[in-house]
C-alpha cells in the first residue's frame, strides 16, 4: 500500500512540473515526425528510411554490446550519411520546403472563390469529363490548391479562361496543338493548358496505367492539387489526391470526390447536413417501395 501511494506521489509531482510550453513542444515534434512519416510512405524513399532504420538500431546494440570495432564503423557510417542523405532525400526536402512555403498565410496567396463560382467550375469540370469519357479522349485537369504549380504552368501555354466544358473539350480535341499536356485550373479559371507533370517513381502500380495516370499521381505526390484523369483507351475516370489514384469513379462518385475537395469548408459543412437529410430520406422512400 505504500509503495501504491508513493508511486502516485511521484507521478502527481512529475505532472506538476509539465508546463504548456512543454506539452507544445511534444505536439510540434511528434507532427514533425507524422509528417515526415506521411512523406517517405507516399514516395519510393520508405524502404531507404527502413535501412536507415536498421542501421541506427545496429549503432545501438553494438553500443549496448559493447561491440567496439562495429560501433566504430558504424558511428563513421552515420556521420558521413548525413550528408548523403541530404543528397539522397533531395527531392523530398524540396517538396517540403514548397509545401511550407506555400502554406504560409497572407504571403503570394492564390484568390479564394467563393460558393457559387467553385459550383459552376465542378458542374462545367463534370460535363466536361463525362463527355470526354464517353468519346474516349484523354484529358489531364489539374486543381491548383495552396501549393502554388507555378513551374507547371511555365511548362504550358497561359490562357487565363473561365472554366467552360466547350473549352475543356476542344483543349483536349485530339488534334488540339495542347492536347497532350495537362490544364491547370487555379482560382476558378484555367490558368494554363499544355502543361508538363511530374511522372510519379512509384514502382508499385498498377502496369496499365500510361503515362497520363503516372503524371497525374506524380503531380499529387508533389502538391495538394487535385488531378483529374479521363482515359484515353477505356474512357474511365480517374482522381489522384496525395499520391493516391481513385480509378473507374462513377459519375455520382467522381461528383461527391470533386465536391469534397475543392468546395470550400463552410459550403462542405452546410451541404453535409444536406446530404445526410437527403440520403435519410432516399432510404425512407427505398423501404416505403420495399414493403409495398
Amino acid at each position: 500500500m505504500t509503495q501504491f501511494t508513493t508511486f502516485w506521489l511521484r507521478l502527481g509531482n512529475l505532472i506538476s512540473t509539465i508546463r504548456v510550453s512543454d506539452i507544445a513542444d511534444i505536439l510540434i515534434v511528434a507532427y514533425v515526425i507524422y509528417k515526415l512519416i506521411m512523406l517517405i510512405r507516399r514516395t519510393n524513399s520508405f524502404r531507404l528510411a527502413r535501412g536507415i532504420l536498421v542501421i541506427l538500431i545496429a549503432l545501438w546494440l553494438s553500443g549496448v554490446l559493447e561491440l567496439n570495432m562495429v560501433y566504430r564503423l558504424l558511428q563513421r557510417t552515420v556521420e558521413l550519411g548525413l550528408i548523403a542523405l541530404v543528397i539522397l532525400f533531395q527531392p523530398e526536402l524540396r517538396r517540403l520546403l514548397e509545401r511550407v512555403g506555400s502554406n504560409l498565410p497572407g504571403l503570394f496567396g492564390n484568390r479564394k472563390i467563393d460558393n457559387f463560382e467553385a459550383e459552376s467550375v465542378i458542374s462545367q469540370t463534370l460535363k466536361a469529363c463525362q463527355d470526354l469519357s464517353a468519346s474516349r479522349t484523354g484529358a489531364l485537369i489539374v486543381f491548383e490548391r495552396k501549393n502554388v504549380l507555378e513551374e507547371q504552368i511555365r511548362s504550358g501555354t497561359v490562357i487565363d479562361s473561365a472554366v467552360t466544358a466547350e473549352l475543356l473539350k476542344n483543349l483536349f480535341f485530339n488534334k488540339a496543338p495542347l492536347h497532350d499536356g495537362a490544364v491547370i485550373i487555379r482560382s476558378g479559371r484555367i490558368r494554363a493548358a499544355g502543361c508538363v507533370l511530374p511522372l510519379t517513381g512509384n514502382i508499385n502500380l498498377s502496369p496499365d496505367l500510361g503515362t497520363r495516370h503516372r503524371a497525374g499521381i506524380g503531380m499529387s505526390e508533389q502538391s495538394d492539387a487535385v488531378v483529374v484523369i479521363v482515359s484515353e483507351e477505356t474512357g474511365s475516370i480517374s482522381v489522384a489526391v496525395d499520391g493516391m489514384l481513385k480509378r473507374r469513379l462513377t459519375a455520382e462518385t467522381f461528383e461527391a470526390i470533386l465536391r469534397n475537395e475543392i468546395m470550400p469548408q463552410e459550403k462542405q459543412k452546410k451541404r453535409t447536413i444536406l446530404t445526410w437529410l437527403n440520403e435519410r430520406r432516399l432510404e425512407r422512400q427505398h423501404e416505403k417501395n420495399g414493403n409495398t
